[in-house]
């Protein structure tokens, strides 16, 4: 985002996925894995001890998170952008083939600098579209929608929700990867790595779209070959025939919120529940394993004041952890709703990123203990069940929260932040800059 301010020639290296965690003869994922003892261990189906020992067979090297969470969507939106030489995506950290990239990346960038190949040269709107394809594609990150809403800002590019919506309608998810599927990142690279993804995307990609080494994102993909069709599925036999980001709207949502449709359950995709309503995450912590708690599988679960005002700062808090006494009982997901963001490694039937958020005044802020809520991805609804009148009233009754701090960076990210719809990021900081020294300062 730095960059894409000053428009200068760049490129970007990640650091690279850790290894596959490997626990007791399977393959066990950073962040997936997590959730799922995590709530082993609350349900009595795993010792603590267990959870420790898994935990230390998880992280084998140095990278970032091997699943397919943030980390390693973004280093894909890298490469789909054209931001990355080809297969950054997915090489391990500690592959030698990672250091002969960063290599080849140290050459490639003064080369670049010579030609003035600039990001305004390579960010262009063909670029975002392909990105958000990819997305679809790989089963990524919801996170990866608030990031490149951020950087198009930057860039200048003109780029909505309802793009995230329309261009991932129908995208296949074609990468078998926890959390949507079950495989790793350091499969994915063996497999082939993202050029066999965009190959196979076919029309759905713009070719012609520039990428760093020169060449269009087309010429360097055309001798991708899959190596594993189990790990990277055909067009013809994807692993869910839907895997965008669906942007949901409705009177809880009127400016958009997010469902990552690849990893939540089918069953629960249209549903009318009961809330149950948590005013902030310390409130959730204290009462979700109280036995008294009225809550059964059926009910959503709602967050509020976790947004980028609220929290402030739009935590990883809105893949909300399961009552004790459902998982007790076997019940494995249910329908949650917040203004938060969730880890890219997360799963479940969750709702995210509800603009305009609970701390501005959104209609989620007036919702209450059992009143019904509406989800109908399908048919891209979020609706509270009430008349216009009552949320009207109710509107007029409530309060604003008092902001966290109110001087220094708190009041100035508080009074500046967009909303998530907006990429979150400071207003001010929406346009590029340049790189031009105004005035000598010496």
């Amino acid at each position: 985002m730095g960059a894409a301010s000053c428009d200068l020639p760049a490129l970007m290296v990640s650091g690279g996925p850790m290894l596959n965690g490997k626990f007791r003869g399977q393959d066990i994922g950073s962040g997936t894995d997590v959730w799922r003892f995590s709530e082993d261990v609350r349900r009595g189906a795993m010792s603590e001890c267990e959870f420790v020992e898994a935990e230390t067979c998880m992280n084998r090297s140095a990278g970032h998170c091997m699943t397919m969470g943030t980390a390693s969507t973004m280093a894909s939106i890298v490469e789909a952008l054209g931001m990355g030489l080809p297969t950054n995506a997915a090489i391990p950290a500690v592959d030698s083939r990672r250091y002969t990239l960063a290599h080849l990346a140290g050459s490639r960038i003064v080369g670049m600098v010579h030609e003035d190949l600039r990001m305004s040269k390579i960010l262009t709107r063909e670029a975002f579209e392909n990105a958000i394809r990819l997305v679809g594609a790989i089963g990524g990150s919801t996170n990866a929608v608030i990031h490149l809403l951020a950087i198009a800002g930057r860039i200048g590019v003109d780029l909505t929700l309802d793009d995230w919506d329309r261009l991932g309608r129908g995208v296949p998810c074609l990468v078998n990867l926890m959390p949507s599927g079950k495989y790793l990142m350091e499969d994915f690279y063996y497999a082939g790595g993202l050029p066999v993804v965009i190959r196979e995307l076919g029309d759905m990609v713009h070719r012609e779209a520039l990428t760093v080494n020169g060449k269009c994102i087309g010429e360097n993909v055309n001798n991708a070959e899959c190596h594993n069709l189990d790990v990277i599925r055909p067009l013809s036999d994807p692993l869910t025939a839907d895997g965008g980001i669906a942007v949901l709207r409705g009177n809880l949502s009127p400016n958009g919120a997010v469902i990552k449709p690849s990893a939540a359950t089918p069953a629960l995709m249209k549903h009318r529940g009961r809330a149950v309503v948590f005013e902030s995450i310390e409130e959730f912590h204290a009462r979700i394993d109280d036995p008294a708690l009225e809550v059964d599988e059926t009910c959503v679960m709602v967050l509020k004041n976790c947004g980028p005002r609220g929290y402030p700062g739009m935590p990883e808090v809105g893949n909300l952890p399961l009552p004790a006494k459902l998982l007790q009982r076997g019940v494995t997901d249910m329908v949650r709703i917040s203004d938060a963001r969730m880890s890219g490694t997360a799963y479940g039937t969750v709702v995210l990123h509800v603009a305009p958020e609970a701390a501005a005044g959104g209609t989620l802020a007036l919702v209450q203990n059992g009143d019904m809520i509406e989800l109908d991805v399908s048919a891209r609804r979020l609706h509270l069940d009430l008349n216009d009148a009552e949320i009207a009233r109710r509107r007029a009754a409530w309060k604003a929260p008092e902001p966290s701090s109110n001087r220094g960076y708190y009041k100035l990210y508080y009074d500046h932040v967009m909303q998530a719809d907006r990429g979150a990021d400071l207003d001010f900081l929406v346009g590029a800059s340049g790189v031009g020294v105004p005035r000598e300062s010496h």
